[in-house]
């Protein structure tokens, strides 16, 4: 593998806006992507979040470009999706997001069929090996699909090593990622993937980074920043409102309507539409709940959320 920078830190999955016709908001992504680089991130990711299922091929590479792109400008991390129901389209995203100059790809199992041992190893084997950029091995199994073998994500990290990274969902994550960071000797590079929920134990569990939503990534960061720094009490008041806010969100349509939802409430989107069908539409009350833990959110901060917001 080539010289590639270390994939480290905050790196928030993106959403993806729309337009009232349906298509990808490329302004709203823009001024989106600018204000999540204005919470002092490490870098942008595209996921299962960013509405990614509902993008045709040509959309999904259009979404690419533009992340990369303003990752590159902005001297950030872009770490691009490229999981598929089929190996070779899997290749084809991971390739195109290599030469566009992503730092990094992110590989879930196909969502449509559930493989056993045999097949998940050659499905990662063959798109691992078909670019030279590091590869997070990402477990979506609380979303879809069966999760990863502790066994085999051992066997990936024996035989790709600094190339492959990991970010275990399956449940229950503590546990897991203990048992990978034992079953590795410490080797694997992990990143929390729950959104923050479960950030401070993942944290003293020896993660290098989170992929949350981008909706409240400036409390994501204050999180991480106050982990890093020892201040576990600070991290813990942070936790406190974030975790009640992510407990409502069940699902990816949950998610999605939730992060822009508080996107729209921060002046960062004008529109929270997205595509149907959808399993989930906020209600009143769910809204307000929401809005209650958020305003919770940003005192626990200490009120950056009121400034950015207010487009402070």
């Amino acid at each position: 593998m080539s010289e590639c920078r270390p994939i480290q830190g905050v790196i928030p999955v993106v959403q993806t806006p729309f337009t009232a016709d349906g298509d990808i908001d490329e302004g709203a992504l823009v001024k989106e992507l600018a204000w999540i680089k204005s919470q002092q991130v490490a870098g942008y990711a595209t996921g299962m979040v960013s509405d990614l299922l509902r993008l045709e091929g040509d959309e999904r590479r259009q979404l690419s470009e533009i992340v990369v792109d303003a990752a590159r400008t902005w001297g950030l991390l872009s770490v691009i999706s490229a999981g598929a129901e089929s190996t070779k389209t899997a290749i084809g995203r991971a390739r195109h997001a290599e030469e566009l100059g992503a730092d990094a790809i992110m590989l879930n199992p196909p969502v449509t069929v559930t493989l056993d041992d045999a097949g998940l190893r050659q499905y990662f084997c063959n798109v691992i090996d078909s670019v030279r950029i590091p590869v997070v091995v990402q477990d979506a199994s609380g979303y879809v699909g069966r999760s990863i073998p502790i066994a085999l994500q051992t066997e990936l990290l024996d035989r790709f090593g600094d190339q492959v990274y990991f970010k275990p969902e399956a449940q229950p994550i503590g546990p897991r990622l203990t048992l990978l960071r034992e079953a590795t000797d410490g080797r694997a590079r992990v990143f929390e993937g729950s959104g923050g929920i479960a950030l401070i134990d993942s944290y003293q569990r020896g993660i290098v980074g989170t992929m949350p939503g981008s909706e409240v990534c400036w409390a994501i960061q204050a999180m991480w920043d106050a982990l890093c720094d020892g201040n576990v009490d600070r991290a813990y008041t942070i936790s406190g409102p974030l975790s009640c806010m992510l407990s409502m969100q069940t699902a990816i349509d949950v998610y999605v309507a939730v992060e822009k939802h508080l996107l729209q409430r921060q002046g960062v989107i004008d529109s929270t539409a997205t595509r149907g069908p959808s399993g989930f539409t906020l209600d009143p009350e769910s809204t307000a709940e929401i809005d209650r833990l958020f305003d919770r959110l940003t005192m626990a901060v200490g009120g950056i959320g009121a400034s950015v917001a207010a487009g402070q």
